[in-house]
């Protein structure tokens, strides 16, 4: 295994790790079961919390610490439906196109040290028929679960403009974000009623 793919792999355990200490002392202090208690932890953040969020969810797309979801319904669950839909839309958006920027600069070696041969492999053959890449990478990214992060980093790799790209991004994932969102926050609730 190369010693970039290690380090995005400690990377994203760490974050993990981080996460789930996170959630367990949230849990433990009612902040995750009391919609009261939820409300003042993030009001006691101020301005500075959305901000804060929003940094986090477009570092979480560029660098891989946290899985996309999580970061999702912590949008949804901290700041309620429409207000956690906009953040992780504004979010997702700006670090999707910063992604493809970034490897649109360095190219495909960057793409290399980021993710796995396979899954590059796998979705490689999408790269070599022009404009069939514009349309397999639209139709992926409007419906939620696919490699989003990984589609806009090989994106980059290819001829599509900058422009076309973040058409893609700008009108293909409020869909995608919204059903992920309504998907993780039902069964968010569902889990809390469980436990």
């Amino acid at each position: 295994m190369r010693r970039s793919h290690m380090l995005v792999r400690i990377s994203y355990l760490a974050g993990i790790s981080c996460l789930a200490i996170a959630v367990a002392m949230a849990y433990r202090a009612g902040i995750l079961t009391d919609s009261s208690r939820m409300a003042e932890a993030v009001s006691s953040l101020g301005p500075s919390g959305p901000l804060l969020f929003l940094g986090i969810q477009i570092v979480q797309v560029i660098i891989p610490i946290l899985p996309g979801g999580v970061s999702c319904l912590a949008g949804v669950v901290m700041f309620g439906s429409l207000c956690g839909f906009v953040l992780n839309y504004i979010g997702i958006c700006i670090g999707s196109i910063a992604l493809f920027l970034i490897v649109r600069r360095i190219g495909r070696p960057l793409l290399e040290h980021m993710f796995s041969m396979s899954l590059i492999r796998r979705y490689d053959s999408w790269t070599s028929e022009g404009r069939r890449f514009e349309k397999l990478f639209a139709a992926a990214i409007f419906f939620p679960f696919a490699p989003d992060d990984f589609l806009c980093a090989l994106a980059g790799t290819t001829k599509i403009s900058l422009g076309r790209f973040s058409l893609i991004i700008i009108f293909g994932k409020p869909v995608s974000i919204a059903l992920y969102s309504l998907f993780l926050e039902t069964g968010w609730k569902w889990l809390l009623k469980v436990v």
